[in-house]
């Protein structure tokens, strides 16, 4: 059994490779082989988002504080809140971030194939993030 205590988790700033705008990623875990799960709190500042991206064994998010959007490629950008839970399948082309005058923080839960947890692509566009 490991026990992570609060405090003690890595913080960095979100790489500007991957996301639009101020983003805090905290590692809470990642559990060692043959395990292959990764769980971050990542923190959006207003209008801040991720590019677009995919993972290859699907992603979870749980939304902890705020008010979010969220689009899978080819569909609407949609509104999460505060408790809501959001399940990529592996493969599905997403991005996901705070809403425009709004911060939000969520768990992102995935795991780990070959050492990657995601495949990062394009940036949002202003366009496709107005919606």
């Amino acid at each position: 059994m490991q026990i992570h205590r609060k405090g003690t988790h890595p913080k960095a700033q979100g790489d500007p490779a991957y996301f639009t705008g101020p983003v805090e990623v905290e590692t809470l875990l990642e559990a060692p082989p043959p395990a292959r799960v990764r769980v971050a709190r990542v923190r959006f500042a207003p209008g801040a988002r991720t590019h677009w991206h995919t993972h290859p064994l699907g992603q979870t998010l749980v939304v902890l504080e705020g008010v979010g959007w969220v689009q899978e490629e080819g569909g609407p950008k949609q509104e999460i809140r505060e408790g809501d839970v959001v399940w990529f399948p592996p493969g599905v082309k997403h991005w996901h971030g705070a809403a425009a005058h709004t911060p939000m923080v969520h768990l992102a839960i995935q795991e780990a194939q070959e050492g990657q947890t995601a495949h990062w692509l394009e940036p949002v566009s202003e366009e496709q993030y107005q919606g």
